[in-house]
C-alpha cells in the first residue's frame, strides 16, 4: 500500500494512532499562517482533535505526486466556522515515513 492510501485510510477510518505511526519520530508539520514549526510532540494533539472532531470535513483528497522522497497531495476541506480551503499538502518523507509536512490553502467561496 503506498504512504498516500495509508494516510487516506487512517484519515477514513479516524485512526489517530495509525496515522501518527506514519509520522518520523523526528517529524515537523510547518504552519502556513506563520511559518513556524511544530514537532511531533506538540503536533500530537492537535492532529488528535482534528481526527476526532465531526466538525472537520475532508470534502476531496487525492494524490497529486509519490515517491520514496516526497508525497504531494491536495485536499478540499470543510472547517467548523463553515469556511472551505483549498489545501496543498507537501510530505517529505524519510525512511518510509513522514518527517516533514507543509502546506499552502487558498480559501472558496
Amino acid at each position: 500500500m503506498s504512504l498516500y492510501e495509508s494516510l487516506k485510510q487512517t484519515a477514513d477510518n479516524k485512526d489517530v494512532q495509525a496515522y501518527l505511526d506514519l509520522l518520523h519520530d523526528e517529524y515537523v508539520f510547518v504552519r502556513n499562517q506563520t511559518n513556524t514549526e511544530v514537532n511531533k510532540q506538540d503536533w500530537t494533539p492537535v492532529v488528535t482533535a482534528m481526527m476526532q472532531s465531526d466538525a472537520l470535513e475532508v470534502l476531496s483528497t487525492r494524490c497529486l505526486y509519490e515517491n520514496s522522497e516526497i508525497l504531494v497531495m491536495h485536499q478540499v476541506m470543510k472547517f467548523p466556522d463553515a469556511t472551505k480551503e483549498a489545501v496543498l499538502i507537501v510530505h517529505n518523507l524519510k525512511d518510509g515515513k513522514i518527517i516533514r509536512s507543509e502546506t499552502g490553502a487558498t480559501p472558496l467561496q
